[in-house]
């Protein structure tokens, strides 16, 4: 599409803005289709079709940039950004040269921070559901009537049943203002779904063996490693800046690159072995590996004896899960079992066993991630150079505020029931408990998630929930599914029109960033510290914000660090020393936050808590006949399904594509480029979807992009383009151990669409 053609279609959107929407008849009350024809404003509409027109105008006219600093909101890895502006027009965003997470150098999410700023579809004033015409509409309402009517309800709610009975789903850096405000209203139910439906697991494994989780960025020590591990790990297609840069140095240095995946990902083309693994068989490839490492002896006995715990009976246990054993189960021949265990044990410490990111696959994934520590313990990497360095974080102090009161009621109460070892309130407990008949969480706050896109079966949860919930509070930039199930709406300014709290993450060289506004607020959007602020005014918990303004937070704290928030603005990101070394003395007594102080391989936790001590492998459903695995992943052009409307990102990738290999194309008679429908085994069928006719996937699974197939009406670009996973994923079994939602086992077949 060309440039002409991209201007005229904006245009085309934007005069769509002036209609009204009508009115439906309803339950209590029911999804709402917050659709762009929304009247009163409420989306930016023309203003930001304008603005872009007066940009690309002005451009080749302006005068030298003005930089300023900030934090990009893209994705959740937070890369420090530098804003060009020319003439108080927006140029560009750029990376900062001193930030570790981009070296200077944003991804192409990154540097369509402006599409998100002038998105013609993102939120500009307030919403609140009213009754008119015998059904319900959104109506355009004041900041005080929304805000007067979100603390009023949240005040009659802690009046009849005590402020503990109010929940929130949150992410992103923005969801500190929410947490603070909860805890001080007196909840501590602040649930981030990337606990139960992205990271959960894997944490919970590696704090199981190793006392403490992966951090975020991970401390994977890629580009000093002479072998990295990949086990369903997409590096290149997920564009985490820091670890694909590191990846790439691992590439560079000539390191041996082993990835473990059903499709011959982007990672894979640059591996030197790829095991092209049959689906829900991850474990026994892990158990062979360690029955490799321990029956012949390449581990370092001197390492084993210093720092682990329950060697003895790992060897005893693992010795039937030989490599031919395993080939059966996972497809992956026996001999390329032992030469990939062998080449990991050669290069040891100096190995990476990857952790991944959205480990909810089958159910059984700590115990997965269990094997991936247990692996990765043996070979000593942990606190190795070339292995996981040991990151620090900056001790940035607290603004001093009143102590939280205690709730009278706690998420564990609920959690820990069903998930002993739960570290986190999980989601799909609490949404659970708001769609039951008797729910003990009576209102929710959901911040800058997309719940019905992330959560398997929420769209269903959510529509019994919202019949039940006294209330349904939705802030955030764009519309989305969630915000069809609000009471009331409360638009956020973008990343770019803000202040939000310091960027603090365990670094290998800690760090600071700062994310300050850059450009004019749009319409009538805050700030999330702003409508946190607001709302506790209006709760009587001013003592929890004492500040005018989120800036004097900042300076309080940078002051004390040694800075101040003029300096910030200038720099972006601030460096520190650090305080303990990077990596363990070589052959010295390795100490760890485990009870017993050592890796423990053998988890007495896990056997006190009634689990396997040791990983066990269990088989999962086989596909049935005429069915295809549903596997699903990301892409470097959009984040989740945050972007797909972004008017940037959108041209580079419109729809997602479902990879089909061509013995299930040839099965099914499709074409490569056909429209297709998936089908899965509980007859749930999806948006039509392009077909991708490649080898590069395995001939019993289907592969594609999360986050597409959007239903809100309010996303002009993306409503109703490609293919949602989320909708396909009907059956989930949740771990029993911390009650991540299993999202890998779930199966398709196909419906031939019409020719167009």
């Amino acid at each position: 599409m060309s440039l002409i053609e991209i201007k005229a279609r904006g245009r085309a959107i934007c005069q769509k803005y002036f209609a009204n929407t009508q009115g439906r008849k309803m339950q209590r009350r029911d999804f709402l289709k917050l659709s762009a024809t929304l009247g009163g404003g409420a989306l930016l509409g023309p203003l930001a079709g304008c603005a872009r027109e007066a940009a690309w105008q002005r451009m080749m006219q302006a005068g030298p940039a003005k930089v300023s600093r900030t934090v990009c909101n893209m994705c959740f890895w937070s890369c420090a950004a530098e804003m060009h502006v020319q003439d108080g027009t927006p140029w560009k965003i750029t990376g900062n040269p001193d930030d570790p997470h981009c070296a200077g150098r944003l991804c192409t999410r990154g540097t369509a921070g402006l599409g998100a700023y002038y998105d013609p579809n993102r939120l500009v004033k307030p919403l609140l559901r009213v009754n008119r015409g015998g059904g319900q509409e959104f109506s355009v309402v004041r900041w005080d009537d929304a805000l007067d009517f979100t603390a009023g309800k949240l005040q009659k709610l802690a009046a009849e049943h005590g402020p503990d009975r109010v929940a929130a789903m949150v992410h992103g850096a923005g969801a500190a203002h929410f947490a603070h405000l909860l805890r001080a209203f007196g909840t501590d139910a602040l649930a981030e779904p990337a606990f139960a439906q992205c990271r959960g697991p894997r944490d919970t494994g590696f704090f199981l063996t190793f006392g403490q989780g992966i951090s975020s960025p991970e401390q994977t020590d890629m580009e000093n490693a002479r072998c990295v591990v990949l086990i369903g790990a997409h590096i290149g297609e997920n564009l985490h800046n820091s670890q694909v840069r590191s990846f790439a140095d691992a590439i560079r240095n000539d390191a041996t690159i082993i990835t473990v995946d059903p499709r011959f990902s982007v990672a894979a083309g640059k591996a030197r072995h790829w095991l092209p693994i049959k689906p829900g068989t991850d474990i026994a490839l892990l158990l062979g590996w360690i029955n490799v490492i321990i029956s012949e002896r390449l581990y370092d006995p001197g390492h084993v004896a210093r720092n682990t715990l329950g060697f003895a009976e790992l060897a005893g246990y693992i010795a039937p899960f030989t490599p031919e054993w395993a080939y059966g189960e996972t497809g992956i021949e026996a001999a390329r079992i032992r030469e990939t265990a062998r080449i990991m044990a050669l290069h040891a410490p100096a190995t990476v066993v990857h952790p991944g990111r959205h480990a909810v696959w089958w159910g059984d994934d700590t115990q997965r991630a269990r094997a991936m520590a247990i692996l990765a313990g043996l070979l000593g990497v942990w606190g190795a150079k070339g292995g996981y360095y040991l990151a620090e974080r900056v001790a940035v102090p607290d603004y001093p505020t009143p102590a939280y009161p205690v709730p009278k009621s706690s998420w564990r109460d609920l959690t820990l029931k069903q998930f002993p070892l739960a570290g986190a309130p999980v989601t799909n407990v609490l949404l659970d408990d708001m769609a039951s008949d008797a729910p003990h969480y009576r209102a929710l706050l959901v911040y800058s998630t997309n719940l019905p896109m992330t959560m398997p079966n929420a769209p269903a949860q959510l529509a019994r929930a919202a019949q039940r919930l006294d209330l349904i509070a939705v802030s955030d930039v764009q519309p989305s599914e969630m915000t069809g199930f609000a009471d009331v709406v409360l638009p956020e300014c973008t990343y770019l029109e803000r202040y939000d709290a310091l960027r603090n993450e365990d670094e290998r060289d800690p760090c600071i960033a700062l994310r300050a506004p850059t450009l004019p607020v749009l319409g009538e959007s805050k700030p999330g510290w702003w409508i946190a602020k607001q709302l506790a005014e209006r709760l009587g918990l001013h003592a929890y914000f004492p500040w005018g303004d989120y800036s004097q937070v900042l300076d309080w704290q940078l002051q004390r660090l040694g800075s101040s928030l003029s300096e910030m603005a200038q720099v972006g990101v601030k460096h520190f020393a650090r305080q303990t070394p990077p990596y363990f003395t070589p052959g010295a007594p390795q100490e760890f936050k485990t009870p017993s102080g050592k890796i423990e391989l053998y988890s007495e936790t896990l056997a006190a808590a009634g689990f396997d001590p040791l990983p066990r492998y269990t088989r999962h459903a086989e596909r049935p006949e005429g069915f295809y695995h549903l596997n699903y992943g990301r892409a470097p052009q959009h984040s989740f399904s945050r972007t797909q409307n972004n008017p940037v990102l959108y041209q580079l990738m419109p729809e997602n594509l479902v990879w089909l290999h061509p013995l299930a194309a040839t099965a099914f008679d499709i074409k490569d480029g056909a429209y297709i429908r998936l089908v899965n085994q509980d007859g749930v069928v999806s948006n039509k979807v392009r077909v991708r006719v490649t080898e590069r996937t395995r001939p019993d699974s289907v592969w594609l992009v999360h986050g597409f197939g959007h239903t809100a009406q309010g996303l002009e670009l993306a409503y109703g383009r490609g293919a949602a996973d989320s909708s396909l994923i009907t059956r989930v079994p949740c771990d029993p151990i911390m009650g991540g939602t299993a999202m890998r086992g779930n199966f398709v077949t196909f419906r031939k669409e019409a020719a167009a």
